[in-house]
């Protein structure tokens, strides 16, 4: 595994797990909004850990930590990526994947083996919007790829959300009317505000308003049961 990255505690990745999270390197997209810029964009300069230091840590902190938050870049890109999440599971740790959901092969390869418990995967526009969203040429991008792993899951084989980060220029309440139809019925859906920080790919978007969040919530709900704002007090 080509990892990155440690954060040894979180109670925020994973959903009823204190967890710890690996950060993986590459990734097939470019959105413009991405906060793991180095990680994206140049991951074989960065830090490699070791795969025995992380699962040597994993076996020393079983019982504080109950899950582990498998992320970014993209996971899926990682050739031995089931190995990885065998070797954790023998531990006796709950998995999270996070995932875009450009390899719907690799996704349900995972599920169908019980290499995860919880599956977190990004909705990053509308149909329409996606390949803009993302920084691809559209001749470049298969729309068909994320709406397997979008029925895929919906089927409820496993624990999932769908998420999308906020971005005042890029999310309107046409796009948010069109995500919330095509994603119907889903087992939870989370909005997160986008944040610009010193390591965001470009540095020309802004967040929207509380306010406009708890629009786009409401607009969500005649097709959602279970729509939350992440990191926002309502």
């Amino acid at each position: 595994m080509q990892i990155h990255g440690l954060n040894k505690t979180t109670l925020l990745d994973y959903p009823e797990h204190v967890a710890a999270t690996v950060f993986t390197g590459g990734c097939n997209f470019r959105c413009p909004f991405c906060h793991n810029r180095d990680l994206v964009l140049n991951p074989s300069r960065q830090p490699v850990i070791e795969e025995k230091e992380i699962l040597d840590f994993l076996k020393k902190r079983k019982g504080i930590i109950t899950g582990v938050c498998v992320t970014g870049g993209e996971p899926t890109l990682q050739s031995d990526l089931k190995d990885f999440l065998g070797k954790v599971k023998e531990i006796g740790l709950h998995v999270k994947l996070d995932t875009n959901g450009y390899r719907p092969e690799i996704l349900m390869d995972v599920v169908e083996n019980g290499l995860a418990d919880y599956v977190a995967m990004d909705i990053k526009s509308s149909k329409e919007g996606y390949a803009e969203v993302i920084g691809l040429e559209r001749s470049l991008f298969n729309m068909e790829n994320i709406e397997k792993s979008v029925a895929y899951l919906m089927q409820n084989k496993i624990p999932y959300e769908f998420r999308t980060t906020v971005v005042k220029e890029l999310h309107t309440e046409k796009e948010i009317d069109q995500i919330g139809q095509w994603i119907k019925g889903c087992r939870a859906y989370y909005l997160q505000s986008y944040e610009e920080n010193e390591n965001v790919i470009q540095k020309v978007f802004h967040p929207c308003t509380k306010e406009e969040l708890l629009t786009f919530k409401q607009r969500l709900s005649q097709y959602i049961d279970n729509v939350q704002l992440r990191g926002i007090e309502e």
